[in-house]
């Protein structure tokens, strides 16, 4: 049985997943609760490459880095849960489905990402995922990820 903390910072986030700048979308885990939920923290600022182009003038952050967001808080779960911080292990998004976006994500909003496992365990897992700013719900989406032990073996 593995230890799993209730949260990660960004040290332990960083040995969790190999994603960095600029597309490390979260900065914090919370409430993890193993192979079964997480809630990720991003806190969203206008120094983010996305925003030069995502419109000029008017920064939205883009529907499909908010679902990256959820994906990585998922993966920071499935890595503490299956003991394989520091493995070099990889998630890769298998599918997205029913993604919906209720509302706009612009800097300065504290984005909370909250992930649940449909389905896991072995080597393909499912999660539902609802983004929310201010407890009003911005995105949410189901999405498949499978997990890759050998990914940093080579």
């Amino acid at each position: 049985m593995v230890d799993v903390p209730a949260t990660a910072d960004i040290q332990l986030i960083q040995e969790c997943i190999p994603h960095r700048y600029p597309f490390l979308l979260v900065d914090k885990v919370e409430d993890i609760r193993a192979k079964e939920y997480a809630k990720g923290i991003k806190m969203v600022t206008m120094n983010e490459p996305h925003f030069q182009g995502h419109f000029p003038g008017l920064p939205i952050m883009p529907g499909v880095t908010i679902i990256e967001a959820m994906a990585q808080t998922s993966a920071v779960m499935v890595s503490l849960s299956l003991d394989l911080v520091g493995s070099g292990a990889v998630v890769y998004f298998m599918g997205i489905d029913s993604a919906k976006f209720r509302r706009k994500v612009v800097p300065g909003d504290k984005l909370e990402l909250e992930v649940t496992t449909l389905r896991g365990g072995a080597k393909v897992w499912k999660f539902h995922g609802v983004a929310k700013v201010d407890g009003e719900v911005a995105c949410e989406a189901t999405f498949m990820a499978m997990i890759d032990v050998t990914a940093g073996k080579g």
